[in-house]
């Protein structure tokens, strides 16, 4: 079953890898005796399934999670295999799809107002009125 990140974007089962190993967590002695948390692998750097402005990106934005340009992600949350397994391809996909998404405009820089400056020096004042009210008085 093919994964279809995006509609730009497919990766096709025969670049995925799994893995499958006992699970901690819930399930009592059914933990012992399944291999139900999956791990899917998928290399970004050798997959054909993408065009090199996604590889250079993807490489780039998901650098920190690569290892050796292969991206790997765990599921072990429920007992059944198969839904671990769902979950994985989700997460996958979740993680390309954050990843080749274009960059958020950037912050324009604004001034304060007139009018909040002058609330914030307010309150400033009022703040200091307060402190210098707790202090002990003076024997004069």
């Amino acid at each position: 079953m093919d994964l279809e990140v995006s509609p730009a974007l497919t990766i096709p089962s025969s670049e995925l890898g799994w893995r499958f190993s006992r699970s901690s967590g819930p399930g009592g002695q059914h933990v012992n005796t399944t291999d139900s948390r999956a791990e899917l692998s998928w290399n970004v750097a050798g997959s054909a399934a993408l065009s090199d402005v996604q590889r250079l990106r993807l490489l780039t934005r998901l650098d920190a999670r690569l290892t050796a340009g292969v991206i790997t992600v765990t599921a072990s949350e429920q007992r059944s295999q198969l839904r671990n397994r769902e979950i994985a391809l989700a997460k996958l996909a979740g993680l390309v799809a954050a990843a080749l998404a274009p960059d958020a405009p950037g912050r324009r820089a604004t001034r304060p107002t007139r009018g909040s400056k002058r609330r914030h020096l307010a309150a400033k004042q009022q703040r200091s009125a307060t402190k210098q009210q707790r202090k002990r008085p003076t024997a004069e």
